[in-house]
């Protein structure tokens, strides 16, 4: 391929290579050698390939400055929260110590089972079938069957018809909000709470109220003083391992905060997002003390399955249901049966329970290490709640200082994190970052530990 490409540089565009049968006896190559030559340089973009005609050195086209301004005054100007990719989702150097992500590292994930069951469900008619509006049936069963295992015997759990699998809990969310709360509307929500929730209340128009949230959760005397001065009807909250505290209400809070729910008329949206990431305590869904449709269930397999497995659900009774199912609709009319039957494949399997065992001790290990290495090399960050499950700890920065500032301090030492300020729906009430102790190479967690340290001290 060096000489075919000495021969282009030296040729004009638009010039000819000669066949292939010429090639070959000029190179002493085969003509098997000499097309694969021609196919990478076709793939770097110097020949292109004229079927009946031949193959000829591609014409550099001249670059020149693309002029977007016109955009400025058709977009108009930029929502606040709109203006930027949440620095969860920024891509990082390929050796940074990336503790900003929101997802668990490849090898915390059940890749096996995640392939065979794609292969498995290729092979069905999943592969070619519309699927119900609603999910495949089977698959609803199994998240309803999830939730009845820990209700009470004195609950009506919610059934297989209740559930709705929707593409990610992402989108889940903005249809919850637009079907149920809608544009103008207030909504409760704990703070600091999940970035993804104030950027979809933000979007659809609706007008945030927060709640104070401490390492118990927000006080229920608190949420109801809310209620009673905006007027709002629903309630946003992660009872389960908040992210990006780590918080989990206890079971009095959680009854507390739902009998004033109740009282309201109004809906507590449970976002169960870290059901699969416990840790030292299991999850306790408070959508399993309810049969009477206050609260409406999310729960996603997107980060402890995979997240090329974009499988979620919402659950939801009555006209709530039927709301964000024509919302859902409208928007995404149905999720792909291929995703789904792979995702029942792999919770239906009896590696399953194995995974989620093995999980729980790789979580608490690397959760441990990383607060160790902030207690013995970064003392300035201090984690006052250790997560019971999760993916994050919640780390305070000293008064003062701004968690973008010692961000980009980190960045440029080679450690990303993600600042806390995108989780607070109003003013912080301190200077936060948030650390994900699931993602890649743990053992460079005492490293990154030092790095934070010499970025506060870089900003102090």
């Amino acid at each position: 391929m060096s000489a075919l490409r000495t021969w282009i540089a030296a040729s004009p565009p638009g010039a000819q290579l000669p066949p292939t049968r010429a090639l070959t006896a000029e190179h002493g190559a085969s003509p098997v050698t000499v097309q694969k030559a021609i196919r990478q340089l076709a793939a770097l973009g110097l020949v292109e390939s004229r079927p009946g005609v031949g193959t000829f050195v591609r014409t550099v086209r001249a670059a020149r400055p693309a002029d977007y301004g016109w955009q400025t005054a058709a977009l108009g100007a930029t929502p606040a929260r709109g203006a930027r990719v949440s620095s969860t989702q920024r891509a990082a150097a390929p050796d940074a110590i990336r503790l900003h992500a929101g997802y668990p590292a490849r090898d915390l994930l059940p890749e096996r089972l995640v392939r065979a069951a794609l292969i498995r469900a290729a092979r069905t008619e999943a592969a070619v079938a519309t699927p119900p509006a609603a999910g495949l049936p089977e698959l609803q069963a199994w998240f309803a069957s999830e939730i009845a295992a820990s209700a009470p015997v004195d609950v009506t759990p919610p059934s297989a018809r209740d559930v709705l699998v929707i593409a990610g809990s992402q989108g889940g969310l903005s249809s919850v909000f637009r079907a149920l709360v809608g544009p103008g509307r207030p909504l409760l929500v704990e703070s600091p709470t999940y970035w993804g929730a104030i950027l979809a209340a933000e979007q659809t128009g609706i007008t945030l109220v927060p709640v104070p949230s401490g390492p118990g959760g927000p006080d229920p005397d608190d949420v109801d003083r809310a209620f009673r001065s905006s007027g709002a009807r629903a309630l946003y909250a992660q009872p389960t391992f908040a992210n990006p505290s780590g918080v989990q209400w206890s079971a009095e809070t959680g009854h507390a905060v739902l009998e004033v729910v109740r009282e309201h008329g109004a809906f507590l949206v449970e976002d169960d997002w870290a059901h699969d990431l416990a840790i030292d305590a299991d999850p306790r869904p408070l959508v399993g003390q309810d049969d009477d449709g206050h609260v409406i269930y999310l729960r996603s397999l997107t980060k402890n399955v995979s997240p090329a497995l974009r499988v979620a659900a919402v659950v939801a009774r009555g006209p709530a249901r039927h709301r964000i199912l024509a919302d859902r609709g409208a928007e995404t009319t149905y999720v792909s049966g291929l995703l789904q039957a792979a995702a029942l494949d792999v919770v239906t399997q009896p590696g399953w329970s194995t995974h989620l065992r093995a999980l729980r001790a790789q979580l608490r290990a690397r959760r441990d290490l990383l607060l160790d290495s902030l207690r013995a090399e970064a003392p300035a960050l201090h984690v006052e709640h250790v997560p019971a499950g999760g993916l994050n700890l919640w780390a305070r920065l000293p008064d003062g200082l701004d968690p973008e500032q010692v961000a980009r301090e980190a960045e440029a030492r080679g450690v990303v994190v993600a600042p806390g300020t995108e989780w607070f729906p109003a003013e912080p009430s301190g200077p936060f970052l948030r650390l994900n102790f699931g993602g890649e190479h743990p053992d460079r967690f005492p490293e990154a530990a030092r790095i934070l340290q010499e970025a506060v001290r870089a900003v102090t």
